[in-house]
C-alpha cells in the first residue's frame, strides 16, 4: 500500500462563490482556512483563483491577499455591456485549465456551484482524478454535486 503524498489541485470560481456566500449568509468566504484543510490531506501542486479584473481598491486587496496565501490569480476584463448587463465569465478558462491538470494530479477540488462544470468533472474523472467541490447547498446545482466524489457544504466555519 503506497503512503505517498496525494497532489491537489484547486481551481476557484470567485465571482460565484463570492455571489453565493454574500447571498446565503451575508459574509466573505475564508480562502485561508480553505487552503488549511485541503492541505491537510495533501500537496497543492496548484491553486487557480479566476475573478474579473474591475481595478478597485477593494478588489486588488482581496487579489493580493489570495496570493499570499498561495493563489495564482487568473484575471479577465470586466466587461460592462449597452444593455446594463456584464460579462466576465470564466468557464472555458476554468474547464481548459482543469483538463490539463487532470492528467497530472490526484485530485480535482471545485469551488464553484456552476452546474455546467457537472460535465467537466464527469470528464476528469475518467482519467482517474478524484473530484471534490465546495459550494453553498442551496445555490450549487445539483447535477455539479451528483458529479463530484466528494460535495463540501460550504458553511458559517468556512466564512470569516
Amino acid at each position: 500500500m503506497s503512503s505517498a503524498v496525494k497532489s491537489i489541485s484547486i481551481f476557484v470560481d470567485v465571482q460565484n462563490i463570492y455571489y453565493t456566500t454574500r447571498e446565503t449568509f451575508q459574509r466573505q468566504f475564508n480562502y485561508r482556512v480553505l487552503w488549511e484543510r485541503i492541505s491537510a490531506d495533501g500537496n497543492i501542486v496548484c491553486a487557480n483563483a479566476y475573478a474579473t479584473h474591475r481595478g478597485d481598491d477593494k478588489q486588488l486587496k482581496f487579489q493580493d491577499a489570495l496570493k499570499h496565501i498561495g493563489f495564482t490569480i487568473k484575471l479577465k476584463p470586466y466587461i460592462q455591456r449597452s444593455d446594463g448587463s456584464a460579462k466576465g465569465d470564466w468557464d472555458v478558462g476554468i474547464t481548459i485549465d482543469v483538463m490539463e491538470a487532470a492528467t497530472s494530479t490526484d485530485t480535482i477540488v471545485l469551488l464553484s456551484g456552476d452546474g455546467d462544470f457537472g460535465l467537466l468533472l464527469e470528464k476528469v474523472k475518467t482519467y482517474g482524478v478524484n473530484t471534490e467541490v465546495y459550494g453553498v447547498p442551496a445555490l450549487t446545482a445539483n447535477n455539479l454535486i451528483a458529479s463530484a466524489d466528494v460535495f463540501h457544504e460550504i458553511d458559517t466555519s468556512l466564512l470569516l
